[in-house]
This record gives C-alpha cells, sequence and structure tokens, in this order.
C-alpha cells in the first residue's frame, strides 16, 4: 500500500473533522461572546437564529411586506451585535 493512499484520507479526515468542531461551536462562540455569559450567548444565539428564519421566509416569498422583513433582520442584526459589545464590555469593566 503507498503512502500517499494513507496520508490523504488522514488529513482529509482531520479537515472535515476540524470543520465539524468549527461549526458546533456556533454563532456566540465565532463572535467572541465568551462562555462566562451564557445568558448573553444564549440571547445571541435566538437573535441569529430569528435572522435566519426571517432571511428563510423572504426566500421562500412568504413575506416581505413594504421592506418590514428587511427592517426586522436588519434589527435583529443589531441587537446580535449589541450583545457582543455587551459581553466585550463586561468582560473589560467585570462588576
Amino acid at each position: 500500500m503507498s503512502l500517499r493512499r494513507i496520508v490523504l484520507p488522514s488529513f482529509t479526515g482531520i479537515a472535515i473533522a476540524a470543520g465539524c468542531m468549527l461549526i458546533a461551536q456556533g454563532p456566540a462562540e465565532r463572535k467572541g461572546v465568551p462562555t462566562r455569559h451564557p445568558n448573553i450567548a444564549a440571547a445571541q444565539r435566538l437573535a441569529d437564529e430569528a435572522a435566519n428564519k426571517v432571511t428563510a421566509a423572504r426566500t421562500a416569498n412568504e413575506w416581505d411586506v413594504d421592506g418590514h422583513a428587511a427592517r426586522a433582520k436588519e434589527l435583529l442584526n443589531q441587537a446580535s451585535h449589541e450583545l457582543t459589545e455587551a459581553a466585550e464590555s463586561l468582560n473589560r469593566n467585570p462588576h
């Protein structure tokens, strides 16, 4: 058996495993909300999920209603950003 038949599948498996681990971290972790703020992380995850649902509804042509869906998504994204800022502020100035 050649070395290439052993090494290539091994690297492929490692790459797939690393990708799965990154995906499993979820949006809150990717945005830098530490695990020591679980309520903020949960709120951010829910805001991100809601924004994704708005996108899905718009894609399925379920609704947009004079731009309200776009505005809702914008506000959900703003909320997610503010939650990240809150966690970072808590990290700098713990109470």
